[in-house]
């Protein structure tokens, strides 16, 4: 870590845990917690211990105490003496005394019931640090836990990346109860009068029985519209409350914070049997899932998670009958696999899922007649095609995207496969909507201008709009924050030429786009928009060693991102999430997020499943 502020340097041991830029942040808090902390009070002579000498100077104190100089004036200036005694101006030698080893302590007890969840643990984590801080500086002991869990399961005696790590998995949607409160205070023998114990939490502490004589610090977050706060109540037992008004860091940091402060969290790796390897793997149309192929036919799709720490769920799989394989692959608007396989025997497209609104039931069947050329050929061989659906008067609609780029809807009655867009470059779906970018069936030149566009849930019609560039068929859409149909355009890059591409935070405003050109070789394999706040995403681009990822934003040289371990066969990065994967061409599949800068998701073949 570079050298910390000055300000910051007292809790420069403690801070040292965090990386830079979350204990610069972190650390602002700190000090402001521990300026409405207060020190710990020091003890009076009378509280004792064994006596060791003198420390100083006191205007109180038996008469054997006084200095020489006071009994000097005594003879030389009597009535002096005499007035100084009565006003208390005599000065005297003040005795010092030798605690006991562990004679003091400070005590912290935390809320981590459904109060305090969140942010506010953001501010919990920084009042543990100003306390293990106070604490070390007064010479006493120092001991915290959740207020939630067992005494026998703790205390903490020190704040460390283990404990920390702890208490963040300690979250609990119960409110803390006397019950629990009683068996702490028996467990460290509190007393009836414990000299300093701090209950953090809501102002429900307050109320518990047996919390009479504690410490309170009382947080909540302060609910305004765009407000980021919180409010912070320090009421030491015996001194006035001071209010303390703290502003969140940016929400990336919030996160790590809370997810994984000392970036040490990595993914534990899935494993699969050999025969069981990974083919390829492509993302589900709404970004969510990574949708895999493996050797022996059958196929998955597997929810990634979104942070180091998170467990990745078990994938959901489908295996094809006898005589059939799977030819187009996806995730239902409703939840579920979407799967499409081709039955050799009877020539016919079977899709699996059960569609809503559908009383076929789970199977939809459309003889190789009613194909369209372009998708029969597409149904030949190579990879599954994508497949969706979407909500259309309240029935389950299935979609298949083919080679040729003509994205199709799939029904039963009269008409069993209608062509919706034709040269299809970028296609994502969000809330039942999907975003595409494609080019007018009506323009047949090369050079025609692409469209970007939305087919909404309802009515299964939306808008278009002509994009400021010429002659690409290659696209990405980018995630953002809080996106709706009915906000500005998505990100997106859109290439014009091998090495030249239009990218824009907005698509619905161009003059928020810019050109950005790169000499890496290599290939675009996706959009990157994190950091949220950055004014343009940038390309991620895997280099010419096939392993090496990039990020390149036109305004500076090419970030590193990330080296994969083996060649890259195939990779892509999500449309609604700060995710990218990749499979190596040893069956290796990783999800790595932009976020985190680490690995979410680690899929190795060679086990057992």
């Amino acid at each position: 870590m570079s050298e910390l502020p000055e300000a910051l340097r007292p809790w420069a041991a403690q801070l040292s845990l965090f990386p830079e830029e979350l204990a610069l942040s972190l650390g602002a808090h700190v000090a402001r917690l521990a300026a409405a902390l207060g020190p710990m009070r020091a003890r009076n002579e009378l509280e004792g211990g064994e006596p060791q000498g003198y420390d100083g100077l006191t205007r109180r104190g038996s008469p054997e105490r006084l200095l020489m100089s006071e009994w000097l004036m005594a003879l030389e200036a009597p009535d002096e003496f005499v007035r100084r005694a009565a006003f208390g101006e005599q000065a005297f030698l003040r005795p010092a005394f030798r605690q006991p080893q562990g004679g003091r302590r400070t005590v912290a007890l935390l809320d981590a019931g459904p109060d305090q969840l969140g942010s506010p643990r953001i501010a919990h984590m920084a009042l543990l640090v100003a306390l293990a801080r106070r604490a070390e500086s007064a010479g006493a002991a120092f001991a915290w836990g959740v207020l939630q869990s067992r005494p026998g399961k703790q205390p903490f005696s020190t704040v460390d990346a283990a404990s920390l790590g702890q208490w963040l998995k300690a979250g609990t949607d119960a409110p803390p109860l006397p019950a629990q409160l009683t068996a702490w205070r028996e467990a460290l023998e509190l007393g009836r009068a414990p000299e300093d114990v701090w209950l953090v939490g809501s102002a429900r502490l307050a109320r518990l029985p047996g919390a009479e004589g504690l410490s309170h610090v009382t947080v909540d977050e302060v609910v305004a519209p765009g407000a980021r706060r919180l409010s912070v109540e320090v009421r030491p037992a015996s001194r006035p409350p001071r209010q303390v008004v703290l502003e969140l860091p940016p929400s990336p940091q919030c996160v790590r914070l809370l997810r994984d402060p000392f970036a040490t969290a990595v993914a534990a790796p899935v494993l699969g049997s050999h025969t069981n390897s990974v083919r390829s793997i492509q993302f589900s149309a709404d970004g969510l899932r990574l949708l895999m192929t493996y050797a022996n036919g059958g196929v998955a799709a597997q929810a990634l998670p979104q942070s180091p720490r998170d467990t990745a769920p078990r994938p959901k799989r489908f295996f094809p009958h006898n005589g059939e394989r799977v030819v187009a692959l996806g995730w239902r608007r409703t939840g579920g696999l979407l799967v499409m396989t081709w039955h050799e025997a009877s020539a016919s497209l079977h899709v699996h899922g059960p569609l809503r609104g559908h009383s076929a039931g789970r199977v939809l069947t459309i003889p190789s007649s009613a194909l369209p050329e372009t998708l029969r050929a597409s149904l030949a061989a190579g990879p599954p095609l994508l497949a969706l659906s979407t909500l259309r008067e309240g029935r389950e609609v299935p979609l298949v995207l083919d080679r040729e780029r003509t994205l199709h809807q799939l029904a039963s009655g009269e008409r069993l496969v209608t062509p919706l867009l034709h040269g299809v470059s970028a296609l994502f779906e969000r809330q039942g909507s999907l975003f595409f970018v494609d080019r007018d069936r009506r323009e047949d030149r090369a050079d025609s201008t692409p469209r970007l566009g939305c087919l909404a849930p309802k009515e299964f019609d939306g808008w278009t709009r002509t994009l400021p560039v010429e002659g690409s068929d290659v696209a990405y859409f980018g995630h953002m924050r809080d996106f709706y149909r009915h906000t500005p355009g998505p990100p997106l890059a859109i290439r014009k030429h091998l090495d030249q591409w239009w990218v824009t935070r907005d698509s619905h405003d161009e003059q928020k786009g810019a050109w950005v050109s790169f000499a890496l070789g290599g290939r675009v394999v996706g959009l990157c928009c994190w950091p949220l706040d950055t004014p343009l995403p940038g390309l991620v681009v895997l280099g010419d060693d096939q392993r090496t990822f990039y990020r390149v934003t036109g305004d500076g040289p090419a970030e590193l991102v990330v080296k994969a371990s083996e060649r890259v066969v195939s990779s892509g990065v999500s449309p609604v999430l700060p995710l990218m994967a990749w499979m190596t061409e040893k069956g290796e599949v990783c999800a790595w997020s932009f976020q985190h800068r680490a690995l979410v998701y680690r899929a190795t073949p060679g086990g057992t499943s």
